[in-house]
């Protein structure tokens, strides 16, 4: 790799030197931290990164190189990557080229030697920034974080539609054997349809579900009721994705009226999709929850899950009616990470149960929509 000087300027004034990787130029984004040791390719491939720069809490990134078939969408959405080391060399079968290549042909900025413990300190303490991420020498520190301060942000922001597909298709891979660890994720002999809405869906979701039994048919974000329920679904997905939820009228209109009519199970996004949709409000994290190891509980065992997140909002449950019950909680901070309507067949989680990159802890989810889905067919 030939090194050049890149450089991370902040909203509050830093400016952090590092040398630059992947593609060149200058590029604006809300920087947040991600707490996954491994996994990066399925970072990079969330959709719900849209519009953020990451950096990577683990010391060394990049050493497991990039392959075919981790990709959990199309493309890189995110607009930066920030991390400690850059590994000189890759050492994985699987690899067929470097990060460094990778993020070149994807055109995505990447900055290593930055001191990345002291910028997640700066982010959990102040929360997370607006940033530019930079290789060109000609614009001056000042320009730069005036560049950060002038940016408008992601708040209020419809994210969706520049990730989600355009024309609905069909989904049938379903995920390894390996993946196999219960005997209630066997497929059941009588398939089951859900509908997947894509607000920046990410595959593993829809291999779980297809490991599950289920026969998916992927519609775009603006797919209204009536078309959805013209599908016939047995069940409807909301999936995750990127932005401010409160952006989203359409969807959160499109869940109202398809509640009560067909099982609804919404993850992440797709959380705080249902949430708006039954009578709740959402709300900004201080600096999110992104990476792999966030302990949730579920509230009516007392069950501890350790999960993959990724947000910057959640549902305010003091907002939500008296009819939905809290399932599962945060235990770093407290907040909503699951919900369940007590008389209508709808549930949702904050976080990731398809576990790309992350613990199985939550997969159980997947086996419990498709028993919901059973007994409303039933």
């Amino acid at each position: 790799m030939t090194e050049r000087t890149a450089r991370l300027a902040l909203e509050d004034g830093s400016i952090l030197m590092g040398i630059g990787f992947g593609a060149e130029g200058t590029q604006v984004g809300e920087v947040v931290f991600n707490t996954s040791l491994t996994g990066y390719q399925e970072i990079l491939t969330d959709p719900s990164y849209a519009g953020q720069m990451v950096v990577m809490t683990a010391t060394q990134i990049g050493n497991t190189g990039i392959n075919l078939e981790d990709d959990e969408s199309q493309r890189i959405f995110l607009n930066g990557f920030i991390i400690r080391e850059l590994s000189p060399v890759i050492s994985n079968w699987r690899a067929t080229k470097t990060l460094d290549t990778w993020l070149a042909e994807q055109g995505v900025i990447g900055i290593s030697e930055i001191d990345t413990r002291a910028l997640t300190r700066r982010l959990r303490d102040n929360g997370s920034q607006k940033g530019v991420l930079s290789t060109e020498a000609h614009f001056s520190n000042d320009n730069l974080v005036a560049q950060a301060r002038a940016w408008s942000g992601l708040d209020g922001i419809d994210l969706v539609q520049a990730v989600s597909c355009d024309e609905p298709y069909h989904w049938t891979d379903a995920t390894d054997d390996v993946w196999e660890f219960k005997s209630s994720s066997t497929p059941s002999t009588e398939k089951l349809h859900v509908v997947a809405y894509d607000f920046g869906l990410k595959r593993n979701i829809l291999r779980r579900l297809a490991a599950n039994g289920c026969q998916v048919t992927v519609v775009p974000a603006k797919t209204t009721a009536a078309e959805t329920l013209a599908l016939k679904p047995d069940g409807v997905l909301l999936s995750n994705g990127p932005g401010d939820p409160s952006a989203l009228p359409y969807a959160v209109e499109a869940t109202q009226q398809l509640l009560g009519k067909v099982p609804v199970f919404g993850i992440c996004l797709g959380h705080q999709i249902l949430g708006q949709a039954l009578g709740g409000k959402t709300y900004r994290l201080k600096f999110g929850h992104h990476g792999g190891n966030q302990p949730v509980r579920y509230t009516p065992t007392g069950r501890v899950e350790i999960s993959a997140h990724n947000h910057n909002f959640a549902v305010d449950p003091a907002s939500l009616p008296a009819e939905v019950e809290i399932t599962h909680l945060n235990l770093n901070d407290g907040c909503c990470e699951g919900l369940r309507h007590t008389s209508l067949p709808a549930l949702s989680i904050q976080y990731h149960p398809e576990a790309a990159p992350g613990p199985h802890d939550a997969d159980p989810l997947f086996d419990e929509f498709v028993q919901l889905m059973h007994t409303h067919k039933k």
